[in-house]
């Protein structure tokens, strides 16, 4: 479009950014009659830009307004092994409608399909038709359906139990080619520089996770973020219902008085059950959604935003 410059961001887009993130999620979710999702002002969704920029420095883009220089829209998306992920996507209020989300994610389809990838991925919310038409249109295919789960956690801690627990405990570097091994089983992906930024925890608040079993193997793994603009649990990869069990519980445990947020696969009724039995309740539905190559999970996937899980 002749009205919009496409650019990568800089850092001094940073607040600006952040303050686009937090109106334009915070504004659709009123416009359809819910709750706004960040609360504190914009200074903490600025922790989208930092993790993407620890991560993979300068895949972002922008969408600018050549007339005025402010941003209309922002994209952050992540280069893996075996795909792209497609991250947070933004649009300001003003430009709804203007073709900006399409502008977007066709720069992020171009250079996945200009750099031999087979796959850009993306998990997106069930309850936006406006973006699941524009991801649809583009060539996505919704592969799995998430329910998004939320629980208040006591102060005191969660009092419940399920086996294995006591095979859960805090993840090393050393794990990560195990994890990495474990992912790839399952879902046909690997993200080891997810892993080993989240275990590093340089900015404090990441958590991981992994369930060992009796052969010293990984048979699970489970990051989890504390931070007030993104308390949620995930991503999460086990080899089954049991093992994410275990996880979950001992990760909700670590945030006291929070309530995380978790994306449990619909077809994953045991771990559905077991989530209402300790409290949890709904508050939305996901989509994982993939362009190109896919392989059906072989375990359970808990993804989460950031960063994101593709």
């Amino acid at each position: 479009m002749k009205d919009m410059h496409l650019r990568p961001m800089k850092p001094e887009d940073r607040s600006e950014v952040a303050e686009l993130i937090y109106l334009s999620i915070n504004v659709w979710y009123q416009i359809h009659g819910g709750r706004p999702l960040f609360a504190g002002g914009p200074r903490v969704t600025e922790v989208f830009y930092d993790v993407y920029n620890a991560l993979e420095p300068g895949c972002t883009v922008v969408a600018q307004n050549p007339e005025t220089g402010r941003l209309m829209g922002s994209c952050f998306y992540h280069p893996r092994k075996q795909h792209v992920s497609l991250g947070i996507m933004n649009v300001h209020p003003n430009y709804f409608g203007r073709g900006v989300a399409r502008a977007l994610l066709q720069h992020i389809i171009d250079y996945t399909d200009g750099h031999g990838y087979k796959a850009l991925r993306l998990t997106s919310s069930a309850l936006n038709l406006d973006s699941f038409s524009l991801y649809n249109r583009a060539g996505f295919v919704p592969r799995l359906a998430y329910q998004d789960m939320f629980l208040p956690v006591p102060q005191e801690g969660m009092k419940q139990s399920v086996a294995g627990m006591e095979r859960v405990r805090p993840a090393t570097l050393a794990d990560v080619p195990a994890m990495a091994d474990l992912e790839m089983h399952v879902g046909g992906i690997t993200r080891e520089e997810d892993y080993r930024y989240c275990i590093a925890n340089a900015p404090g608040f990441w958590s991981t996770s992994v369930y060992e079993n009796a052969r010293g193997g990984i048979d699970g793994f489970m990051i989890s973020s504390g931070h007030p603009a993104l308390t949620m649990l995930g991503p999460c990869v086990a080899a089954s219902e049991a093992e994410a069990a275990a996880l979950i519980l001992c990760q909700l445990d670590r945030h006291r008085g929070q309530s995380p947020v978790f994306l449990i696969p619909v077809e994953s009724r045991r771990l559905v059950e077991q989530a209402y039995q300790w409290g949890a309740r709904n508050c939305e539905l996901h989509f994982c959604q993939v362009r190109g190559e896919f392989k059906p999970f072989q375990g359970v996937s808990l993804p989460t935003f950031l960063p994101e899980t593709g």
